[in-house]
C-alpha cells in the first residue's frame, strides 16, 4: 500500500511539473522561433551596417527593425501619396499572370483577417467528415452571389482547421441553415484546436444558470 501511494504521489508530482514547464518551454521555442525568423529581415540592410559586421550576433535586433519597418510603411501609405504609389505598384503585379494570383490571395486573406469585418470572428459547428460529427469552423465569408445562384441558396464560405495545427485545413461552402453558430470566441475555439479538445471553452452564460 506504502508503495502504492509512494508511486501515486510521484506520478502527481511529475505531472504537476510536466504541466509547469511544458507551457512554459513551448512558449520560449515559438518566442526564439519568431525572433528568428525576424532577425532574417535583417539581411536586407546592406552588408556593412548588418549587426555580424560587429563580429558578436544581437538576438533580437530583427525583431525591432521588423517594427520599425512596419512603422514607416503604415505610416507612408495612410497618406495619399503613399497610397497613390502602392496603387501603381499593384497595378504592376496584377499585369503578371502568377504573381496577381498570389499576391491577391494573400492580402485578401490578410485584410479580412486584420480589418474589422466579420471574418475570422464567427465559430460555427458544421458536419463533417459526415453526417452527425460536427466539426468546429470559421465563417471567412457570407457573400457569395455566384455559389447562391447556382446552388439555389445561401451559403457561407466556412473554414475547418485541423489539430493541432490550424494553420492547414479545409473549406467548405455550407448552406447557412446548416450551420450551427456558436457564442464561444475565437481565441476559445482556436486553444481547443491546438490542444486537440483538451481545453475545452466555458459555458456559455445562459448555460450557467
Amino acid at each position: 500500500m506504502n508503495r502504492i501511494g509512494f508511486g501515486a504521489r510521484l506520478r502527481r508530482y511529475l505531472v504537476a511539473g510536466v504541466l509547469v514547464w511544458l507551457p512554459i518551454l513551448a512558449t520560449l521555442w515559438v518566442v526564439k522561433f519568431l525572433v528568428q525568423l525576424m532577425d532574417q529581415t535583417l539581411l536586407l540592410l546592406p552588408a556593412k551596417v548588418r549587426p555580424d559586421a560587429l563580429g558578436f550576433p544581437l538576438p533580437g535586433l530583427g525583431a525591432v527593425f521588423a517594427f520599425l519597418v512596419l512603422l514607416i510603411t503604415g505610416l507612408l501609405v495612410t497618406n495619399l501619396v503613399g497610397r497613390q504609389l502602392v496603387g501603381y505598384w499593384e497595378q504592376v503585379l496584377h499585369r503578371i499572370p502568377l504573381v496577381r494570383s498570389i499576391y491577391g490571395g494573400v492580402k485578401s486573406f490578410a485584410e479580412s483577417v486584420f480589418s474589422q469585418s466579420n471574418s475570422f470572428r464567427r465559430v460555427v459547428l458544421v458536419e463533417y467528415p459526415r453526417v452527425g460529427i460536427w466539426s468546429i469552423g470559421f465563417v471567412t465569408s457570407d457573400h457569395l452571389p455566384e455559389i447562391d445562384q447556382h446552388t439555389g441558396e445561401h451559403q457561407v464560405c466556412v473554414y475547418v482547421p485541423t489539430a493541432p495545427n490550424p494553420t492547414s485545413g479545409f473549406i467548405f461552402m455550407v448552406p447557412r441553415r446548416s450551420v450551427i453558430e456558436l457564442s464561444m470566441s475565437v481565441d476559445s475555439a482556436m486553444k481547443m484546436i491546438i490542444t486537440c479538445g483538451v481545453v475545452a471553452p466555458p459555458p456559455p452564460p445562459a448555460a450557467v444558470a
